[in-house]
């Protein structure tokens, strides 16, 4: 028991890098986020303005927004800005983004290069647990997956953003934020709002995973075990994920000491010294469903949307006995996106994202930029330690030929 206790905080430092993980090089957190607040234990000790801002979705969770509307010097107060949405990925939230140094975390350096920031956090993390008549305790505030992150969350944060902005936003996701984007895409919405796209470590379609754990979706086993043990909300820090972790030892592949570059790949540029510091301050929870709809993707082979596995069911939701396929082709071919992926990630498998390209054979060439860096695996885009020069410097390089923006 002491193993699966001690191996649970391994696997939780593994697998929360599906998402994003934690910073390289001296923190910026102070204190408890969970005391404190996302504004003040990672954003105003170092010297930045930030809002705490609650949004409510049309399906009636609460979500938590920071606002990072300048630099850290206040130079460009009362200019216009142009907007930014950054999104974390699966299992983590908005402070995911905020653990390394000013230096090198990409809020923070969007704010210093004269762009108005707002971080999103997904129902289900610590700062988006409320709801207008649900409570965590109730079922049916975990039925949900990222479905429902593309079709009500994404929305209501560029409809807040856009009222208060006044102006087209831009858009950064990793890895889940990725997918919820191309999801939202795909059904039409946002394209009047979002000016330009950056998806690092992009998934939408996940055939060609290289880790144990996506084999074991891919056997379909792992909604099986997930939802066998009655788990709805997936807690990496929960005693029930304790036991979703014994059955997860017991199969072929499965190297239960070592499984940060098992899941991610090989990592090229983390600092191991913060792994303890990420723990302190992530995991956060999801839904079952949003698992199990991602082990979907992993078996079918489809971006697609939640496969209620009875025709009975799918017909109630859908009218068709299969769920229906996103279509990338409502994606239109003049918005500006930017694509970066690693040849090492285990997870946004470079065969895959080759997948994803071919939806984009026909974008206009002067509005697609795809960077493609060899020794960059999943965790590298959030917590690389050279992060800010191999890819945060292009994309926001890639924003400001969009808006035509001046530093400020």
């Amino acid at each position: 028991m002491a193993f699966f206790r001690g191996f649970s905080v391994v696997m939780t430092a593994a697998v929360v890098v599906l998402g994003g993980c934690c910073g390289g090089g001296h923190g910026g957190v102070l204190g408890s986020p969970e005391e404190l607040g996302i504004c003040a234990s990672a954003v105003t000790i170092h010297g930045y303005m930030c809002q705490e801002i609650q949004v409510t979705t049309k399906d009636g969770y609460i979500l938590s927004l920071q606002r990072i509307p300048h630099s850290r010097h206040g130079s460009g107060r009362g200019i216009k800005k142009p907007p930014v949405i950054v999104q974390h990925g699966i299992l983590v939230d908005g402070m995911s983004w905020l653990l390394n140094s000013p230096e090198q975390n990409l809020p923070l350096i969007l704010a210093d290069n004269g762009f108005d920031v707002w971080i999103s956090n997904t129902r289900g993390t610590q700062f988006s647990r409320r709801h207008t008549a649900l409570n965590p305790a109730d079922r049916d505030f975990w039925n949900w997956s990222w479905d429902e992150l593309a079709a009500y969350e994404l929305p209501a944060v560029f409809d807040h953003v856009s009222q208060q902005t006044g102006r087209k936003i831009h858009y950064v996701g990793h890895s889940l934020g990725t997918l919820i984007m191309l999801a939202s895409l795909s059904e039409g919405r946002l394209v009047n709002q979002v000016q330009s796209v950056g998806l690092l470590s992009p998934i939408a379609y996940l055939s060609h995973m290289t880790t144990a754990v996506g084999a074991l979706a891919a056997q379909s086993l792992l909604g099986e075990i997930i939802e066998s043990l009655g788990i709805i909300e997936f807690n990496p820090k929960g005693q029930a994920v304790e036991k979703f972790v014994k059955y997860l030892c017991a199969f072929p592949g499965m190297n239960c000491y070592d499984l940060l570059p098992a899941i991610t790949g090989d990592n090229c540029c983390l600092n191991s010294s913060t792994v303890q510091f990420f723990l302190d301050n992530e995991p956060q929870s999801t839904s079952t469903k949003n698992l199990v709809h991602l082990a979907q993707i992993v078996k079918h082979g489809v971006f697609a949307k939640y496969n209620y596995d009875g025709i009975y069911l799918n017909l109630k939701h859908y009218g068709k006995i299969k769920p229906p396929v996103y279509n990338f082709s409502n994606i239109p071919h003049d918005l500006a996106i930017f694509i970066s992926y690693g040849g090492r990630d285990a997870l946004s498998d470079v065969e895959d994202v080759n997948h994803l390209l071919d939806h984009f054979k026909f974008h206009d060439v002067d509005k697609l930029y795809v960077q493609f860096i060899q020794n960059y695996a999943h965790a590298d885009y959030v917590m690389g330690i050279n992060a800010n020069d191999m890819v945060y410097k292009p994309l926001i390089a890639f924003f400001k030929k969009r808006v035509h923006l001046n530093l400020y």
